[in-house]
């Protein structure tokens, strides 16, 4: 592979915390429970901001904890201004925020605004309006095709399988982009925007440092509604190609607007409010397009975590991301693992969900470099929780357990993502694993394996070469060592089966992608490594920081 200069180093006056920090990803309900139900809370992420902090992440991102049926768990949101009871309050929600900020954490918050809850109150008074009314504008609501409207509207399907309309107790259907709980809102429609910047506003008043913003992409749909040429591919793997319904021009004026609002608070209050997209492209150059200067500030880099382990393979979506995403001015917030997608141990392993776990003892040494190889990247990194305990998915949940309304809506075709999802284990000798407080006998809402154990926090911290050491160590030097901030990004020439580069002038990352030892290409210091046998040899499947001889 030959040398190249790709991401030059960030200006003096774009280095914001968001441009390099490492953010994790809290699942409220699987993260941790501080009152016995087997529910994770906003009690239970306050009592373990001190492990995040030890940690040496920069900030937490909430996944969605509203009130809400709990459909699809958050993401059928019927109040955007409120905490499901489940989760706690309004005020434990204040104290989280208050205490994260004690410990100089940030915390963003998830928003939803493609679609709410059937529960919401605009769909309650549409429903209960009927069709032609000012209430029903609020969503997309149409005539179904067929003598007697039978049909529905257009042949799009939903993302979570099955059609992507429901027919209304009268001669309407409703679009729903996933599940038939979650009604799409008309982003046509002026209240739509009024009322989001509303809850905008409503959490950067309390004090969150950003939001990460759920499907970006899919607000506005094409006007008329068009039939999909390709429907069918839709329903078989969830990827969002249909032109009609994703990737419409007039988004970007949604951001554009939000921007400004996060640019206002962060003017009035001296602190920067980001705004995060869940943006679900397949194309990078478009993807740049949703972080141009007046939009959002990052979006998720999906094609790294979707990435096969190959030298080649990581190389070119490397270049990709460095090449269109931080040429557009923002940087990368590069992701391996998230609660929408099996865990990179399993991925790695060859396993999948109900299919096996795959050799994990390959999978587990794979992640572990891909850790370093990602940390060591320029950009910001996203983590998802039980990631740093190497915790590979559950693939064998009994499907009668299964909650994910992908699993049921395909047929069982889709496992689904209740396998990422699984309580966190805390202790290895306590119930629950220490999710739930001692004497707890209750269960928690999705089945802790025995295996489980193995993969304790407080276990792990016990052993000097585990992967929560590894997390730890790595983003210490983060801190430690300005070039993995802000120093410029130069590819090395290796043999093949090797990436290796350089982050400014006094540091070198370099991941053995095959299956063979091969001759660690820097040479230097070693500072941290994958593998406690990396030095001069870099073994199969592992990853080594180097410190150049020039280096400070």
């Amino acid at each position: 592979m030959s040398a190249e200069v790709c991401c030059p180093p960030l200006p003096g006056s774009a280095r914001d915390w968001w441009q390099t920090a490492v953010v994790y990803q809290v699942y409220v309900r699987s993260f941790a429970d501080s009152d016995g139900d087997g529910i994770g809370d906003l009690d239970g992420v306050r009592a373990r901001l001190p492990y995040l902090r030890s940690l040496g992440v920069d900030a937490l991102w909430l996944n969605p904890f509203y009130p809400s049926p709990q459909h699809d768990h958050g993401y059928d949101v019927s109040d955007y201004r409120g905490v499901h009871p489940e989760y706690g309050t309004l005020e434990s929600f204040d104290r989280l925020i208050r205490d994260a900020h004690r410990l100089d954490l940030k915390v963003l918050v998830d928003v939803v605004p493609n679609h709410c809850s059937i529960e919401h109150p605009w769909f309650r008074a549409a429903l209960a309006a009927g069709p032609g009314s000012p209430e029903r504008a609020h969503f997309h609501f149409a005539d179904g095709r067929g003598e007697y409207g039978e049909l529905p509207p257009n042949n799009w399907r939903s993302i979570f399988g099955g059609s992507a309309w429901q027919r209304a107790s009268d001669t309407q259907w409703f679009l729903h982009t996933f599940a038939a709980e979650q009604p799409d809102f008309n982003w046509r429609h002026p209240d739509v925007s009024s009322y989001f910047e509303e809850v905008l506003r409503f959490w950067l008043d309390r004090g969150v440092d950003g939001l990460r913003i759920d499907v970006a992409h899919g607000l506005h749909k094409a006007d008329g509604l068009p039939d999909h040429e390709h429907a069918e591919h839709d329903e078989l793997t969830g990827d969002p190609i249909n032109p009609h319904a994703w990737n419409q021009p007039e988004v970007h004026g949604v951001w554009r607007s939000w921007r400004a609002i996060a640019e206002e608070y962060s003017r009035r209050t001296g602190r920067d409010r980001v705004l995060v997209g869940e943006v679900g492209l397949l194309d990078t150059d478009q993807l740049a397009q949703y972080q141009r200067p007046d939009e959002l500030h990052q979006t998720f880099f999906f094609e790294f975590l979707r990435a096969e382990w190959d030298d080649q393979a990581l190389h070119d979506v490397i270049d990709r991301g460095l090449g269109t995403i931080a040429g557009s001015g923002s940087s990368v917030a590069w992701v391996l693992n998230n609660h929408d997608m099996p865990r990179s141990v399993t991925r790695y392993a060859g396993g999948a969900p109900g299919a096996g776990p795959g050799d994990l003892h390959l999978g587990l040494a794979r992640a572990r470099a891909a850790a370093l190889l990602m940390l060591a990247l320029p950009g910001s990194s996203y983590l998802y929780q039980g990631e740093e305990l190497g915790l590979p998915e559950v693939t064998d949940l009994p499907e009668h357990l299964l909650t994910d309304p992908m699993f049921h809506r395909s047929g069982g075709v889709r496992r689904g993502r209740d396998g990422c999802r699984v309580p966190l284990p805390w202790t290895a000798a306590h119930d629950s694993f220490g999710f739930s407080p001692d004497g707890t006998r209750g269960t928690t809402w999705l089945p802790q394996p025995d295996w489980f154990a193995e993969h304790a926090a407080d276990l792990l911290l016990g052993s000097g070469d585990s992967m929560l050491h590894l997390y730890r160590e790595a983003l210490a030097l983060r801190h430690r060592i300005p070039a993995l901030a802000f120093g410029d990004f130069r590819w090395l020439p290796t043999e093949p089966g090797v990436l290796a580069f350089t982050r400014g002038d006094g540091l070198a990352c370099a991941v053995n992608c095959s299956s063979r030892p091969v001759c660690n290409p820097v040479e230097g210091v070693v500072l941290i490594a994958s593998d406690t046998e990396a030095g001069e040899k870099l073994p199969a499947n592992s990853a080594v920081w180097t410190l150049l001889p020039d280096g400070t």
